[in-house]
């Protein structure tokens, strides 16, 4: 299928020029196939992998129908995880960027309730939260869905693996029946067909592949005995030294030994589990995005939605439970074409499970020697993060932390990295080399005129 321009579409002009802003030219096969049937106002059911651009064909379609005029709920995203929900709603909020008083509000899990119920009185058009999150809000009576337009479900099949299957049906019952109803799956069990079937209106049907090719990731398979598992994976890191990489686990305590394992092999390895409280999920992702942690080590579950550009290296510590999840997982490194490499490592126990993915895959695995490593040599990662104690609440933003850091000119604007700004704390990625004197620098002086206690993550 030949790639179509966006200007095809009858989008409203500052949704255009903003596609045009942001070098959004030519759109994706989810889009190209998704976009004609949610701009005529018909439910869809849309089929494609992390990486198929799903996120901007609902996004555009929702903003295409909104009417920014009236201040009332008109949409609501259902994603599974926060992590997920956040980054759809910054890409929401980028793509509404030249519509004018476009409202964004995400309600999550793990977050205070009242701050959330305090953005909710002052109303929202969007709203986008996890299942949990938002069915409390309407138990409560805080949250209102009788004048929503349209209902999206975001990776709708790992929705129903967590178990919130009762919240979604108890979020479906709270809006009307003449919504429009938009699922994104990447794929499409029985389960969802089920759920399909009850709450859209003769939806129509895509379905599509990711951008990344499989030829673009370089897969290899070793096999190893269990007690040497740990080390292959060490091994494997030394040896192709990714600025980041994703070890996936199959459990939460394979994950939590496997960090301590790697960080007493000398590599800056960060865990993502289901049991860290949400602090620490937030540290654990700004130091992996911000490349101050080379490896993060987590559950499928715990890195849903999770979307990290340049990931160069993804390793199966075991094989995964389906060869969808298989799919999935490698479909992190080799994105946007970019080439990225996969390893997966299994016992003789495990090996029937990579006949599924060979037949998924359609490719014939053959087993190879571990590569050498020299495990001796420096390894760290090429940045380092720094925490503020200063935050949204302070009305702290990125620039005043750069500014604050370059002002002097002993910093330039390239030895500084990502800054994220929360509630009450910030954190800056700053040159390894350098961090010391970053740290002097932003405690011996001032953000927007305020002191503030900086400390570096370790």
């Amino acid at each position: 299928m030949s790639q179509q321009p966006f200007s095809q579409l009858a989008l409203k002009p500052e949704l255009l020029n903003n596609l045009e802003s942001l070098d959004y030219h030519f759109m994706t096969p989810i889009q190209q196939d998704s976009l004609p049937v949610i701009m005529a106002g018909r439910d869809l059911i849309a089929q494609g992998k992390t990486g198929s651009g799903k996120t901007a064909a609902f996004g555009l379609g929702l903003l295409q129908s909104l009417d920014n005029s009236c201040f009332r709920i008109q949409s609501l995203v259902l994603c599974p995880t926060r992590e997920l929900a956040d980054q759809v709603a910054q890409e929401l909020r980028r793509l509404a960027r030249q519509v004018a008083n476009v409202k964004v509000l995400t309600l999550c899990g793990g977050m205070p309730l009242g701050p959330q119920i305090g953005s909710l009185e002052h109303g929202a058009h969007i709203v986008v939260g996890t299942p949990g999150r938002i069915e409390e809000h309407l138990r409560k009576g805080t949250l209102r869905l009788d004048q929503l337009n349209v209902l999206v479900l975001d990776e709708a099949d790992r929705m129903l693996e967590m178990g919130f299957q009762e919240a979604v049906d108890a979020i479906v019952a709270a809006t009307p029946s003449q919504r429009q109803t938009l699922l994104f799956s990447a794929t499409y069990p029985k389960e969802i067909a089920a759920i399909a079937g009850r709450i859209m209106r003769d939806p129509e049907r895509v379905e599509v592949e990711a951008l990344h090719q499989n030829t673009s990731i370089e897969q290899h398979f070793h096999e190893v005995k269990d007690e040497e598992r740990d080390a292959a994976v060490t091994r494997l890191l030394y040896h192709y030294r990714p600025v980041s990489a994703v070890v996936f686990c199959n459990t939460k305590q394979e994950v939590r030994d496997l960090e301590q394992s790697l960080q007493s092999d000398g590599i800056a390895a960060v865990a993502l589990h289901g049991d860290l409280d949400q602090r620490q999920r937030d540290q654990t992702l700004v130091r992996f995005a911000n490349q101050s942690a080379s490896v993060l080590v987590a559950t499928d579950v715990a890195a849903r939605g999770l979307d990290v550009e340049g990931l160069d290296l993804v390793i199966n510590h075991r094989p995964a439970k389906e060869s969808q999840v298989h799919v999935h997982r490698i479909g992190r490194t080799g994105r946007a074409g970019q080439s990225g490499v996969a390893v997966t490592l299994f016992n003789e126990r495990e090996r029937f499970k990579l006949a599924g993915v060979e037949a998924q895959m359609d490719m014939i695995i053959t087993d190879q020697s571990l590569p050498k490593a020299r495990i001796t040599d420096d390894y760290r990662p090429p940045m380092a993060t720094l925490q503020l104690d200063v935050g949204k609440k302070q009305k702290i933003r990125p620039g005043d932390i750069l500014g604050a850091l370059t002002r002097g000119g002993e910093l330039t604007g390239d030895q500084v990295g990502k800054i994220r700004v929360f509630d009450f704390c910030a954190y800056v990625a700053v040159s390894r080399p350098v961090a010391r004197d970053a740290v002097r620098m932003l405690s011996q002086g001032k953000v927007k005129g305020r002191s503030c206690r900086v400390r570096q993550l370790r």
